[in-house]
């Protein structure tokens, strides 16, 4: 039987693997944008790239509504 934190932990593993998939999605994205002269929606991506970054570092709680 698996316990609870045994799967309390591999969801915190998966949150983390999950947000830096997600940055990196974005640091690409931002190249597209950039590369099309998209200047707003680069800024935009450059902003939640910024904000995936503090995530993953712990500066910044995942969810304004829920505290982790």
């Amino acid at each position: 039987m698996i316990s609870r934190s045994e799967t309390n932990g591999r969801r915190e593993d998966d949150t983390r693997e999950n947000i830096a998939y997600i940055r990196q999605m974005l640091g690409e994205l931002r190249q597209v944008a950039l590369g099309e002269g998209a200047d707003m929606l680069c800024y935009l991506i450059e902003m939640a790239y910024v904000e995936a970054g503090d995530v993953q570092a712990g500066r910044r709680p995942r969810s304004v509504f829920h505290r982790d």
